[in-house]
């Protein structure tokens, strides 16, 4: 039986995620930007190689040149008897130059390899005689050590897709191309409201029953290190006139919008009502723990034509899960990014627990090595306002509804770490 049909009213983890997914309407537009800018950036088309890569046959280490069909029958044997005169000498840069006949060349790391030479043989295994003759150990074979032109790609080749995200080690392939600067997308723009009576920022003096806002920079963090543009709207009280003014200035400045709190059904929860007078509701609710009082539909027309706005819940803990399983792919489609699956695989669990009944549940564990085998401990407190758990933890034992945790025995594992950027 399903987490949808057990927890009733409430939608499924992966159905709530395709839809999200589907609905993710890449943002419009372009914009060329330098290299030493675009880390993090989204490519808005496909690149191309424009030269080859590696340009031209050349040196993979520092040693000598030669070319082995000239050492006759006894090969290196005869080499290493007689030697060879080293007759020129290549540093990265020179230009390529010939091979004279009967001799080597000292070539260093990077270096063209001279016309002629069909081997470079590693310094480390080479002696020089008193007369300035290479002599060689070992074998050597036609090829070695020689890093052919175009071996990784050829100019024309396909280097990055459109959606790509800019890493460092991509950079610095465009760089080898003597690209200097990219098509990218615009940044997303999110704006970001807080909502609740009881909140005060950091910094303020904490009176009875007011709680700090730690989701405003959680949840900044985390847009930022998507490479989003974050509008901070601040806190907004617990009344369905701020909210809906909240929510039009955020409609008309924003790409996205992101609340926190008031999405449960309480009387002093307004984000459901407001958002379907504004616009629409595309779903309420996931069958998950934490994270289950999960919003999404779009201002204006209530169609995925309108400005998106995801609601997450106030309780921290949850806030985070529904941004890592659910609003995390959604602003990667809306960047116009490549969406991967989720990454999973089992580990034993090292701790017993009863179920949670109706909802599949994101236990937040830490894994032990000690024994060459991962195996998953509870990292902490498992309260959805429990931030210490959530901050240690490796990673979550997906738990499914109605399924007691049995030490010794395999669940699915979700990595922390595929959520980061």
């Amino acid at each position: 039986m399903s987490c949808a049909t057990l927890a009733k009213g409430l939608l499924d983890l992966e159905v709530a995620r395709a839809r999200m997914i589907a609905a993710a309407e890449p943002i419009r537009g372009e914009a060329f930007v330098a290299l030493d800018q675009a880390v993090g950036r989204v490519l808005s088309r496909d690149l191309a190689a424009r030269l080859d890569m590696p340009s031209i046959d050349n040196s993979a280490m520092d040693g000598y040149a030669l070319c082995l069909a000239e050492l006759g029958e006894r090969g290196l044997a005869e080499l290493g008897e007689r030697g060879l005169p080293v007759v020129l000498r290549v540093p990265a840069g020179a230009a390529v130059s010939a091979l004279p006949e009967g001799g080597c060349a000292r070539i260093f790391t990077g270096a063209p390899v001279p016309e002629g030479a069909d081997c470079v043989i590693p310094q480390e295994r080479v002696t020089l005689d008193g007369e300035g003759r290479m002599h060689i150990s070992g074998e050597a074979k036609p090829g070695a050590n020689i890093r052919r032109r175009g071996e990784e790609y050829r100019a024309g080749d396909a280097l990055l897709p459109s959606g790509a995200t800019l890493n460092p080690a991509a950079l610095a392939m465009l760089a080898s191309q003597g690209i200097a600067e990219v098509p990218v997308l615009p940044r997303l723009t999110v704006a970001l409201i807080s909502t609740g009576d009881e909140l005060i920022e950091p910094g303020e003096p904490c009176l009875a029953g007011q709680v700090y806002n730690s989701n405003r920079v959680m949840l900044q963090a985390l847009l930022e290190q998507q490479g989003c543009e974050v509008l901070d709207l601040g806190i907004i009280g617990d009344t369905a006139e701020a909210l809906h003014e909240a929510f039009v200035v955020s409609r008309d400045s924003a790409d996205l919008v992101i609340c926190t709190g008031g999405v449960s059904v309480g009387e002093e929860d307004h984000v459901r009502p407001v958002l379907e007078a504004l616009g629409g509701l595309l779903f309420h609710g996931v069958a998950i723990k934490p994270g289950k009082p999960f919003a999404f539909g779009f201002l204006d027309d209530g169609s995925p034509a309108g400005v998106p706005l995801i609601a997450l819940p106030g309780n921290p803990v949850a806030s985070l899960v529904g941004w890592q399983l659910l609003a995390r792919p959604f602003v990667q489609g809306r960047q116009g990014r490549t969406i991967g699956p989720l990454q999973q695989f089992n580990v034993r669990a090292g701790f017993s627990r009863c179920g949670n009944q109706g909802r599949r549940e994101l236990l937040r564990v830490v894994l032990d090595w000690q024994g060459g085998l991962p195996v998953a401990f509870l990292a902490g407190g498992q309260g959805s306002h429990m931030l210490r758990a959530a901050s240690q933890a490796h990673g979550y034992l997906m738990m499914a509804a109605d399924t007691d945790v049995e030490e010794g025995h395999e669940y699915p594992y979700l990595p922390a770490g595929q959520f980061v950027d």
